[in-house]
């Protein structure tokens, strides 16, 4: 298990550095990644070539950000984590959030997976 955590922290660790090469390192080529809020898939992804393209495009909301990790759920093929989120926007929101705003969520995360590889990826906020 301590492999899974492994690869999961390298993952954040991409994340919180704008690092989508670090980010993707130990996904599957065919990769999916779901995005639920509110209990709702309101994004859905398939493949590494994809993600990489949604993950460029959203290091242009934030000015930084930060995932941390407080809890891990091992199950027989998937980890579930908890995290602290924090976000500086970059820009303006349709919504109404304005750039220098801070974002403080709770979420957590799903990594399936496949060998040593990350096969999906699901946020739940």
């Amino acid at each position: 298990m301590t492999n899974r955590e492994q690869i999961i922290r390298n993952y954040i660790e991409g994340y919180n550095q704008f690092n989508i090469e670090k980010m993707t390192a130990d996904f599957g080529n065919n990769i999916v990644f779901e995005n639920v809020a509110n209990g709702e898939v309101n994004m859905s992804l398939k493949g590494i070539k994809e993600f990489k393209e949604q993950a460029e495009e959203a290091k242009n909301y934030f000015s930084s950000r930060t995932q941390t990790i407080t809890t891990f759920k091992h199950l027989e093929s998937e980890t579930e984590i908890e995290i602290d989120y924090r976000a500086v926007l970059a820009m303006d929101f349709p919504n109404g959030m304005k750039k220098g705003d801070e974002l403080n969520l709770k979420g957590k995360s799903v990594f399936e997976f496949s060998g040593e590889k990350i096969s999906k990826l699901t946020d739940i906020s």
